[in-house]
């Protein structure tokens, strides 16, 4: 009945008591340890320990491009988690009047308003000195932060819900940290500036 190819690649069998996608669910619950080097395997156990801190309520996440970017200035985050498919740009913008350098993250409607690369105050057109798109950069420089950057798709139901819910970016913390509180500190008016 099963194809004699195929049979050495039977790793386990399990029972499952559901039909269709939920039955798949099952299955894979059940073959966890057997198939825990698939990447869909560890890709489910990291986002389910990043809702398991958010469910808590522990204070050792993050989620949100300026809200990342700033606990991992600090040095705060453990393991950064980026939608593989993140359409997030970083630019970095010089006020040629002012020479002040300015770097933003835009996502493609962003980009596609002008009023996000002239000055707030001034009104003056900010030049834009690089463009990389924020995966890249994410790639290029997490070493410096000291935390381990891992990469997620929208194909596991976890998978989806974290590019839906958290806009496909976030992180878990080494330490607890009340985000809440960069908002108030943000508020004073400075551009966040993750240059050296």
């Amino acid at each position: 009945m099963f194809d004699p190819r195929l049979q050495a690649k039977i790793l386990n069998v399990v029972d499952v008591s559901y039909g269709g996608e939920n039955g798949f669910n099952q299955a894979v619950e059940l073959s966890l340890e057997i198939l825990s080097n698939v990447k869909f395997i560890q890709e489910k156990r990291l986002i389910g320990k990043y809702f398991e801190e958010i469910s808590q309520d522990t204070g050792k996440y993050v989620f949100g491009v300026e809200d990342t970017l700033k606990t991992l200035e600090m040095g705060a985050v453990e393991t950064l988690i980026v939608w593989e498919n993140l359409d997030i740009s970083r630019f970095v913008l010089k006020n040629s009047s002012t020479g002040e350098v300015v770097i933003k993250h835009l996502n493609k409607e962003q980009e596609a308003d002008q009023n996000n690369f002239r000055d707030s105050a001034t009104g003056a057109e900010l030049e834009v000195q690089e463009k990389m798109p924020l995966l890249e950069w994410f790639a290029n420089e997490y070493k410096r932060f000291g935390c381990t950057l891992e990469f997620v798709t929208n194909k596991s139901q976890e998978g989806s819900q974290f590019c839906r819910g958290f806009g496909g970016i976030g992180g878990i913390l080494r330490y607890q940290l009340d985000i809440r509180s960069f908002d108030e500190i943000s508020d004073d008016g400075e551009v966040y500036d993750d240059s050296d």
